[in-house]
């Protein structure tokens, strides 16, 4: 690990744990996320703190992926961190993406605000399953675009559009004769209507998850991200970090979990000695230990891939797998080693299981992974045994 990347990750412990875990009981949180005064206070702190999007650095460059590991993981020490500084999803995975494939106009017009956390963003890609729109099989998409002079219009449905209530900068797949594009648009926007803002088990992400329509949206050409039909390529260039770097975010969360359940049972007395000394329980805790640090090494791993110049998607399935499955156990035994104060709002670890168990499906269900890695298996075993 480089000496900047632990220097900024130190900075942003001492930020998430002084001044934003006191905001995990602010009443401006709500079931659809913190709203947008909220996130403008936090995000001016952290401005103020030299902290603001700590992953991108000053001239514009991205850390490594493994020192990136270590800043998220730090900014999700609490749920609310990553959202401080700028770390969160969808923003931080679209920040990288814009970086890699927009031209020089778009990283001026749209990706500079982000950096500056000055406006969030939204992925508009996953469609209502109710009407056989694209989800974990994005060729079923189903949204559509055809050219019209020097416009693209574009029309369909989305749903589990993280963030687009609020959001500022939109990156739209939809499909065209080519295949998949993708685009750069404004937001709001008239021609894209939000119908409802879904209730769903997690709560930490601003402007929670849509379900909209498009309806004769027209983008000008030169928004168009690369080439038409390319979409679903630059699509991965995005989903492979970004796995990623879900899995760090959320491995700092568990880690909170684990310190304020240890605390709790080292604290806490039942049949004449403390939780910690009964084996049930000691045992639970030191198995999140154990899981705790496979997670660690297995992001590092993934990083290191990802860093040596591999789009790494079979590694970032195996690491979104391993490690999603692995905190939510963590997650899990907190809450039985606390019993009723797990349940309970009186902590943070309630809200971290819930973040958790989502992330057991976004980005990808652990059983789409599961099944892309059992076809490689398959590919690589007729490759060495040709017929």
């Amino acid at each position: 690990m480089t000496e900047r990347a632990e220097a900024i990750a130190a900075k942003i412990e001492r930020f998430v744990r002084e001044t934003v875990i006191p905001y995990e009981r602010d009443p401006r949180l709500t079931a659809h996320g913190p709203t947008e005064e909220l996130v403008q206070e936090m995000r001016a702190k952290a401005r103020a703190a030299g902290l603001m999007t700590p992953h991108i650095v000053a001239d514009g460059s991205h850390l490594s992926q493994r020192e990136t590991a270590i800043v998220l993981k730090k900014s999700g020490l609490s749920p609310l961190g990553p959202v401080a500084v700028n770390t969160m999803a969808p923003d931080e995975g679209n920040m990288y993406l814009i970086g890699k494939i927009g031209t020089a106009e778009h990283k001026r017009r749209f990706l500079d605000k982000l950096v500056a956390g000055e406006a969030r963003s939204a992925f508009f890609m996953t469609e209502p399953a109710e009407e056989g729109g694209a989800g974990s099989d994005p060729s079923m998409m189903k949204t559509t675009c055809r050219l019209d002079g020097d416009h693209w219009v574009i029309n369909g449905r989305k749903a589990f559009i993280t963030g687009a209530q609020g959001a500022k900068v939109g990156i739209i797949m939809a499909k065209s004769e080519d295949g998949a594009c993708m685009f750069l648009v404004d937001l709001p926007d008239p021609a894209i209507r939000i119908d409802r803002v879904l209730d769903t088990i997690d709560s930490s992400m601003p402007g929670g998850h849509s379900v909209l329509t498009i309806d004769n949206l027209r983008v000008p050409a030169d928004q168009m991200m690369g080439a038409a039909g390319e979409g679903f390529k630059y699509a991965q260039v995005r989903l492979s970090p970004a796995r990623l770097s879900h899995c760090m975010r959320w491995l700092g969360s568990a880690m909170r979990a684990q310190e304020i359940a240890s605390d709790y049972a080292c604290r806490r007395e039942a049949f004449g000695k403390k939780l910690v000394d009964h084996e049930g329980v000691g045992f639970m805790l030191a198995e999140n230990m154990i899981d705790l640090k496979q997670a660690e090494l297995m992001i590092d791993w993934c990083a290191d891939v990802l860093d040596g110049g591999s789009l790494g998607t079979v590694e970032s399935s195996m690491a979104k797998v391993a490690v999603s499955e692995a905190l939510y156990r963590v997650a899990d035994r907190c809450i039985q080693v606390m019993g009723g104060t797990g349940v309970s709002g009186d902590t943070v670890v309630e809200q971290i299981f819930r973040e958790i168990r989502a992330f057991r499906i976004y980005d990808g269900p652990t059983e789409v992974h599961k099944w892309s890695l059992a076809k490689k298996i398959k590919r690589d075993h007729a490759k060495a045994n040709p017929q």
